[in-house]
């Protein structure tokens, strides 16, 4: 099943026909013996991935349960979170969370830029937060988020660390096994979903806990959810012979073979390859007066905002690139219509970049500006 246009939006990205393939197995009963073994593969896959021994989940839906899962199953109502937004999606953390009773605080950097561990500090010293939210690449701008500062700071506070991996699993390291300067200071809880940088189309929520955010929901009880209460979960994830509601079949074939994938790429390579990817791209749009958003020293690998020059309308531009066959994704909130998203993740090809960067060349001349393709195609020289 041939892609017939070049998605490099944030996401969903390019599905490789080895994942299609899989998308299209016929569809067994639930409880069939051979999708029992492909969910404790990609279970157990998933675990490698996050360096946990915790407990893993893969859920019918998308990142916003699996962000929903992350907290109603960690943080009581009546409690309190602090979120760190540098973006929209860091933002989405708050209403999720009030919508459960939470008491949310929150410290928003300027688009384009990190929060300030300086303002983090003060606020934790406050005390009392159960949690505090990292988004790990937000969607809408661009920047990754220093973990190697934040998770140190955090745990001094003895707060949980709950990241949004859902624009960085699979491009970048995601480690629940890893102390950040001290034997405590490591991610608790992970959640993500399917469509990224793990290359499967939309449509599951994959979230990971360690033993202190499991402990955590022990000593919760009662939780205020019934699908996204991992206690439901939990005896399936074990035994997914066993029934709690039913699984989207086809959907963990695909996942399971996007897995098989990545643990053949080497979970290593595959992230230098991101940020080789990534560099390369920004590098050739700047030579066309295209201003990413994020300074190259926080900027994700996974996708970049671009900021236009003078002279280019976003909707002619997305329009024009549209008509070669190559679709980006409009910018949010402040910047809609002064920038553009390019997703340059998952199991695209170091061709179908450098064939994007010819487009994108092409259609800012079709807004009659003058720009030297064959100098920024020259950015992916040497690159595989």
């Amino acid at each position: 099943m041939p892609n017939k246009e070049m998605l490099l939006i944030p996401g969903p990205t390019p599905v490789v026909d080895e994942i299609y393939d899989a998308l299209a197995s016929e569809t067994y009963a639930h409880t069939d013996p051979r999708v029992v073994k492909v969910t404790l593969e990609s279970l157990a896959m998933t675990r490698e991935m996050f360096n946990t021994d915790g407990e893993v989940f893969i859920v019918a839906g998308s990142g916003t349960l699996a962000m929903e899962m992350s907290i109603v199953n960690t943080v009581a109502p009546g409690e309190k979170v602090l979120v760190l937004s540098q973006g929209y999606f860091g933002d989405r953390f708050i209403k999720l969370a009030e919508s459960f009773g939470i008491h949310v605080d929150v410290i928003a950097s300027e688009w384009g830029q990190r929060v300030d561990p300086a303002l983090v500090g003060a606020k934790l010293k406050q005390g009392g937060y159960k949690a505090v939210t990292i988004t790990h690449v937000d969607t809408s701008t661009g920047v990754e988020a220093d973990l190697q500062t934040l998770i140190p700071l955090i745990k001094q506070h003895g707060a949980l660390v709950i990241l949004d991996g859902v624009c960085a699993t699979a491009a970048i390291a995601e480690d629940m096994g890893r102390a950040y300067e001290c034997p405590e200071c490591k991610i608790d809880v992970v959640l993500t979903g399917s469509q990224k940088a793990i290359g499967v189309p939309p449509g599951l929520a994959i979230v990971a806990f360690g033993p202190k955010a499991l402990a955590a929901r022990e000593k919760l009880g009662k939780v205020p959810a019934y699908y996204a209460d991992i206690h439901n979960w939990l005896p399936i994830m074990k035994d997914p012979g066993k029934y709690f509601a039913t699984p989207a079949v086809n959907m963990l074939y695909a996942y399971h073979k996007a897995m098989q994938m990545i643990m053949a790429e080497g979970l290593d390579a595959r992230y230098v390859r991101h940020r080789k990817w990534s560099f390369a791209v920004r590098s050739a749009l700047k030579t066309y007066g295209l201003k990413p958003l994020a300074d190259e020293d926080i900027a994700a690998p996974t996708l970049t905002c671009f900021v236009y020059p003078a002279g280019v309308e976003d909707a002619a531009f997305r329009k024009s690139l549209g008509s070669k066959g190559m679709v980006v994704a409009g910018a949010l909130a402040g910047l809609a219509g002064k920038a553009f998203r390019l997703g340059h993740m998952g199991n695209v090809t170091t061709a179908e970049l450098r064939r994007a960067v010819t487009l994108i060349g092409e259609a800012l001349k079709d807004q009659g500006l003058t720009v030297d393709i064959t100098a920024a195609e020259a950015k992916f020289d040497g690159l595989v």
